[in-house]
């Protein structure tokens, strides 16, 4: 990527969030971590997180390695010790050795990526990445429940619904193993409350997922492993 389209993507995301979002953000995501998505990471795994952002699923995962990679300049600055950064493309994963990780996690990424076509590769990249039994989670907004406001951010790029998600993974082969059409709100800039009890409350209350998720959860593994 140009270097002024890099310095225009780190001043996009300093500008999304106040520091004090960012900082409520943080606290959701730990919680998330902690109460959900650690039920599909083992202890002893190497985890690969693409577009990190600020690192708000990596800081936080219970995990053995981490590595995370994003175009943005800023993001190392709010890793944690520990984590790998690697300032790059999620396009271009050719530094990780072939079944290399054993869960690779995307979150809000697919909808920036210019086209369907930088998708699939990404997509069959993964692929190649993770170990037998690996898995990838992905979670993104469906464009099946936000609707509209899916275009509130000027680089949403491409629209997907957990099925056109699913038949995506499905078509490259990934078999899916968990599939949440609702999960979590759109956005942590929502005025529901984000104290870490009543998110932990909500982790643990699929019905309320029902009702107020609007972003869907995919767990998917290579098909033979």
């Amino acid at each position: 990527m140009p270097e002024r389209a890099v310095t225009d993507l780190a001043e996009l995301y300093r500008g999304r969030f106040s520091p004090a979002e960012q900082a409520a953000k943080m606290r959701v995501w730990r919680v998330l971590c902690t109460d959900f998505f650690s039920r599909f990471v083992q202890p002893t795994d190497t985890v690969l997180d693409l577009a990190c952002g600020y690192g708000e699923f990596i800081n936080f995962i219970p995990c053995a390695r981490r590595i995370a990679i994003d175009l943005n300049p800023d993001a190392p600055l709010h890793l944690a010790p520990g984590v790998e950064f690697h300032q790059r493309s999620c396009e271009d994963l050719s530094f990780l050795p072939d079944a290399s990780v054993d869960v690779v996690f995307e979150s809000n990424l697919f909808e920036h990526l210019p086209s369907k076509a930088a998708l699939t590769s990404v997509v069959r990249q993964v692929r190649r990445t993770l170990c037998p039994g690996g898995r990838f989670i992905l979670m993104q907004p469906n464009i099946k429940y936000v609707g509209d406001d899916y275009w509130d951010f000027f680089d949403h790029l491409i629209p997907l619904s957990h099925l056109s998600c699913a038949e995506l993974l499905e078509s490259n082969g990934f078999r899916i193993t968990t599939m949440i059409p609702r999960f979590v709100p759109y956005t942590t800039k929502s005025r529901l409350p984000q104290h870490p009890f009543l998110v932990r409350l909500f982790v643990r209350c699929p019905p309320l997922w029902r009702l107020l998720g609007k972003q869907f959860v995919i767990v998917a593994s290579p098909e033979g492993a």
